[in-house]
């Protein structure tokens, strides 16, 4: 019964940490994903943080004027039949904190898209945060095993003996002193045998932070393992970045151009890094053949 209650509190103490970690990788993804994107000139009345973070999970936003609050910025769910591009023509603004609604048309509200797809973007950080938190796991229980236990055998009465003799092994004492008939076969080294991959893991790990990074439009050159790179691969590895950039800048900048000419407003967004930056510090020649780029740390 209680080996039973020990691997029971085992299991529950490993599910707690899985949990745990997922979610910390969740967390450190979802706010890289909604920091990256600079909201200028907006209304008091809509909130840049609730526009970021609702895009990133549900894809879509609707901005419209309201005749009490004034312009607002909420979720937005398709209402009726589709235009001939499938943007839906009337649209419903919601907010799940208070039961607001409103019903608009295209012809008063600008809806703002996450990306080209009309897709969200917590579905690939999830699977992000999956990859990782498992392979941190399995790090974990390979630097567990190479733990070394020593197995000690005595009997009962000599317990005691043998615990204050590996107190004193343990806080590294110089000098261990043992009763003449102490048997010293009895202490013995536990091997699990597992090899070391740590390293291997952490590499692999990496390769999936980048690779979210990537995906997410942020810069990680810099990051890369080898310390000089040739121009020629830095700006290959960029191109991923700069694409996954490019599908949601301008899907946000085409929504602000309409709103603006609709609203009167003026409003503007941009990436917080300077698109220019990726080159600016790195030493890039950007003439032609292969050059060599040292990467900053």
């Amino acid at each position: 019964m209680g080996n039973r209650k020990r691997e029971k509190t085992l299991f529950g103490e490993s599910a707690t940490v899985n949990n745990l970690t997922y979610m910390q990788y969740l967390n450190r993804l979802t706010e890289l994903s909604v920091s990256m994107f600079e909201w200028k000139n907006l209304p008091p009345t809509v909130d840049a943080r609730y526009l970021e973070l609702h895009l990133f999970e549900t894809g879509s936003m609707v901005y419209f004027d309201d005749d009490v609050i004034g312009n607002l910025c909420l979720d937005c769910l398709p209402s009726g039949r589709l235009d001939v591009y499938g943007n839906p023509v009337l649209r419903r603004a919601y907010s799940g904190y208070n039961n607001y609604q409103k019903l608009l048309k295209e012809s008063n509200s600008v809806i703002i898209w996450n990306n080209y797809l009309h897709t969200n973007s917590i579905l690939e950080v999830k699977m992000f945060a999956r990859r990782l938190y498992n392979l941190d796991r399995i790090i974990d229980v390979n630097a567990n095993a190479q733990k070394t236990p020593v197995l000690i055998q005595g009997t009962e009465q000599q317990r005691l003996t043998l615990k204050n003799l590996y107190k004193e092994f343990d806080g590294n004492s110089p000098f261990i002193f043992g009763d003449k008939n102490l048997d010293l076969n009895s202490l013995k080294c536990l091997q699990t045998g597992a090899p070391y991959v740590c390293d291997k893991l952490y590499n692999l790990k990496q390769m999936y932070w980048n690779e979210a990074l990537t995906y997410l439009g942020i810069n990680n050159t810099g990051a890369q393992k080898r310390e000089r790179m040739l121009a020629i691969e830095s700006s290959q590895a960029q191109g991923g970045t700069i694409s996954s950039r490019y599908s949601r800048l301008q899907s946000r900048r085409e929504a602000v151009e309409k709103i603006n000419a609709m609203f009167g407003t003026n409003i503007e967004v941009n990436y917080r890094e300077d698109f220019m930056s990726i080159y600016e510090g790195q030493g890039v020649d950007t003439t032609e053949g292969e050059s060599e780029v040292v990467l900053n740390e």
